[in-house]
């Protein structure tokens, strides 16, 4: 893989985003600044932190980046779960959604699984004060 935007969970994430900004339109006005924008940063989070992550210079980071992800990925789904009970989604939403964020929920979860199954190594060139230290490498090549 040559850069994030060919990963599915990156993919997915970003159908997800732009499909809520379409509905979060039809939310009440006095919304715009309260549920809307919520929901709208949390959608928008997952991607960006997936995006992030690639780009860090460790596993380790690329994995705190998935965690925070998921973590914004329950936030999107506690928003929009009160936003359906305020039937601020037309009929059928609420259940498209959902489907939407088990996927890239179930993608995330196996990707994070996989890089924390990955065996760490040891730096080819010491750093002062690492010399003992043990660096995972990054999944890919991230730089074009």
């Amino acid at each position: 893989m040559k850069n994030y935007k060919e990963l599915e969970v990156w993919q997915k994430s970003k159908r997800l985003t732009i499909d809520l900004y379409k509905a979060t339109e039809a939310f009440p006005r006095v919304e715009q600044f309260g549920l809307t924008s919520q929901t709208r940063r949390a959608a928008v989070s997952v991607t960006a932190n997936i995006a992030e992550g690639w780009g860090r210079g460790s596993t380790r980071e690329y994995v705190q980046c998935l965690l925070i992800a998921r973590g914004s990925l329950m936030e999107l789904d506690t928003h929009l779960i009160i936003a359906d009970e305020l039937n601020y989604l037309q009929s059928g939403h609420a259940t498209k959604f959902q489907t939407q964020i088990a996927s890239v929920g179930q993608m995330l979860n196996r990707l994070i699984q996989a890089l924390r199954a990955r065996r760490p190594t040891q730096r080819t060139t010491p750093v002062a004060g690492l010399e003992n230290q043990s660096r995972t490498p990054n999944p890919e090549p991230r730089v074009p």
